[in-house]
């Protein structure tokens, strides 16, 4: 989160002074802070009074992807949905390793065909 980033840097404010601010160790706030991980709202309250401004002079929504499931292993069919937000590169990462499976499946089916018409 950008802003927040600049916002942190120019009052001289380290990652670790501000992680005690929403009561998380350095590690968590590095990466709520670079958008890996999500910040609550109640979180961006107590940084904004930190760093004295609003909460929308900092607040950074991620663009990132929902995913839905229903859970109907508890008998709750579908009124429990369960919501989790997935980072871009994650899903990157899996669509690259499906592309590769694909290419291995084609070619393993290319040579499966080629045995068979040995016989």
């Amino acid at each position: 989160m950008e802003k927040l980033r600049t916002l942190r840097k120019q009052r001289g404010y380290t990652q670790e002074y501000m992680s005690n601010i929403i009561a998380t160790d350095v590690s968590n706030y590095s990466r709520k802070e670079s958008g890996d991980v999500r910040i609550f709202d109640d979180e961006w309250e107590k940084l904004a009074k930190a760093l004295d401004v609003k909460v929308e002079d900092i607040k950074e929504e991620k663009p990132g992807n929902t995913v839905n499931f229903n859970d109907s292993s508890t008998n709750s069919g579908p009124f429990l949905n369960n919501h989790y937000n997935i980072p871009d590169y994650i899903l990157e990462n899996q669509q690259e390793y499906i592309n590769l499976l694909k290419q291995q499946i084609e070619a393993l089916t290319a040579e499966n065909k080629k045995l068979k018409s040995r016989k």
